[in-house]
């Protein structure tokens, strides 16, 4: 029933929205031939757009698109992770040289689906682990009724701000205070008037004000006591693509960084790309989480030694044999079409924090 509501709530929210723009058209088209009827009708026509939901983001600037042919095995293995998590296939996929994290964005006003790979974590990644980077990814992405209900929040946030976080301008008031001390006496002191429009600027704000902002109290709470079954979905549908183990270590290195110091180290000793990704899988291969999972790992390393010899790449490259969704030779294709963008991303390593 909550979940209903809160649908309820955003949704007469982007009514409202939506209602702008209508009345702001219609009032410009019956009032053509007069000036106010315009100026009226596009002040309603831009508080409308300028609370729409926006329901197609922006690439970051710092992301680079990777062409298909360039990167056939990492659209390869994204396809197949967004297969088995039962989403659509990104139509991209881009990488970014200092951000950690992979996300799945909507981009542009037809929401095409584009996958963002982190490289600084991606690099420290076993096969096994990028996986579930990506299973991660794909199950952080909102569905449309959260896209709703965030959406419309968001709005309610544009309100609040617009009408109840207006203040005076620091510069205007410092002015104010300069020319008041500077001011022969009571009966030459400016600005009265300009003090009074505030004021009651600011009062009719919070009149205005108040029932948005008992409503995106109340949808906030809503959203809040839905967040629970949100964070169940998004495991659930994690879980389907790879074990929680998994999602365990990706979650506990992005959470503790502890994959970056030495990555960090061999880069500031000149180290090259191959050599910091062998470390980095060596340094995956150990166990982690007590000598259960590290008997565990083993025995999953032991048997991917034949899978490792098979691809031709030596047995330190073969430390982790991978998944059924990404094995250690098709990792290693993946390292070799990204081999110019590490190299670049190395360098700056050291503005990560």
């Amino acid at each position: 029933m909550n979940r209903l509501i809160t649908l309820l709530l955003a949704v007469l929210v982007h009514a409202v929205t939506l209602a702008f723009v209508v009345t702001g058209v219609w009032i410009a088209a019956v009032n053509a031939e007069m000036v106010f009827g315009w100026l009226v009708g596009g002040v309603l026509v831009a508080l409308g757009w300028m609370l729409r939901p926006r329901l197609g983001g922006r690439l970051p600037a710092d992301a680079e698109v990777l062409g298909r042919e360039a990167a056939a095995e990492l659209y390869g293995l994204a396809e197949r992770v967004a297969d088995r998590a039962g989403g659509p296939r990104p139509r991209e996929v881009a990488v970014r040289d200092l951000d950690p994290v992979s996300r799945l964005l909507r981009v542009g006003p037809f929401r095409r689906p584009v996958l963002v790979v982190g490289l600084p974590l991606w690099l420290a990644l076993s096969p096994r682990q990028r996986a579930a980077a990506l299973a991660l990814a794909y199950a952080e992405t909102p569905t449309v009724e959260e896209l709703v209900v965030d959406g419309a929040l968001a709005t309610l946030g544009e309100w609040r701000e617009a009408l109840l976080g207006a203040a005076p301008l620091e510069v205007r008031h410092e002015a104010q205070t300069k020319v008041l001390a500077s001011s022969l006496g009571p009966l030459h002191q400016p600005g009265t008037g300009y003090e009074a429009a505030g004021l009651l600027g600011r009062l009719l704000g919070r009149v205005l004000g108040s029932p948005l902002l008992l409503l995106e109290r109340g949808l906030t709470r809503l959203a809040r006591a839905d967040a629970g079954r949100v964070e169940r979905r998004r495991e659930d549908l994690a879980r389907r693509v790879v074990p929680a183990r998994d999602l365990a270590e990706v979650r506990g290195l992005l959470a503790s960084g502890r994959y970056l110091a030495p990555m960090q180290a061999a880069a500031l000793r000149g180290e090259s790309v191959p050599a910091i990704r062998e470390q980095a899988l060596a340094r995956a291969a150990l166990p982690s989480a007590g000598p259960e999972q590290g008997r565990e790992q083993g025995r999953e390393q032991g048997s991917g030694q034949n899978s490792g010899r098979d691809s031709g790449r030596g047995s330190g490259r073969g430390s982790d044999a991978g998944s059924e969704l990404l094995g250690a030779a098709e990792s290693h294709r993946i390292d070799d079409e990204l081999l110019r963008h590490y190299t670049r991303a190395i360098r700056g390593f050291g503005l990560i924090a």
